[in-house]
């Protein structure tokens, strides 16, 4: 997880979660783009099978952002020791079902554990279907990034309206403006939580 998320879940501050990085007391890395990567030992599932890593982007204009996206799957499993034996890159919208590379990754039984950036990167909707389905099979579906609020319907929200500022505003700005909708939508329910 991110640095600022462990910072959250640990209740301290990010200056404070910053210093016990740079002190060593952290199992953390630093990505080559500078996102410092706390490693949580409590969600370690056990390995098993090939690993392979899931990179995914919309639109061919994104030729870049792909590649930048399959270095941070290699910089994490490179971090994670693990011995990677399938890399898949795909240029297809996460609201298509038809994506060929995605599902003949996901038939491939050898392969115990798929690596994602982060699960809109996998499918815009029905991540959990896929991860059930895989762990039904003894496999499993790791994130770097989980970005989960615990909320599916403010998840889904979220993703609908990233998905959609993406196609209108280009993939950077999105991010913010998604980002900004999340906060507000969470207010929005917590402000309803109170008057009820």
């Amino acid at each position: 997880m991110k640095l600022s998320q462990y910072a959250k879940q640990v209740g301290v501050s990010y200056k404070t979660a910053y210093r016990w990085y740079r002190a060593g007391s952290l199992d953390a890395y630093q990505t080559p783009t500078g996102i410092i990567i706390v490693r949580d030992r409590h969600d370690e599932k056990p390995l098993t099978g090939r690993i392979a890593l899931y990179a995914r982007v919309s639109s061919a204009g994104q030729k870049e952002d792909l590649d930048r996206q399959l270095q941070r799957l290699k910089d994490y499993a490179a971090a994670k020791g693990y011995q990677v034996s399938k890399e898949v890159v795909e240029i297809a919208s996460g609201l298509n079902d038809t994506r060929p590379k995605l599902e003949k990754l996901l038939a491939d039984t050898s392969i115990g554990t798929i690596v994602v950036e982060n699960r809109d990167r996998l499918t815009r909707f029905g991540s959990h279907y896929i991860e059930t389905l895989l762990k039904a099979q003894g496999r499993h579906l790791e994130m770097i990034f989980s970005g989960d609020t615990g909320d599916e319907l403010v998840d889904d929200f979220v993703s609908v309206m990233t998905s959609m500022a993406a196609r209108i505003y280009g993939r950077r700005p999105s991010k913010r403006r998604a980002e900004k909708i999340k906060q507000c939508v969470e207010q929005a329910m917590k402000e309803e939580e109170s008057e009820a």
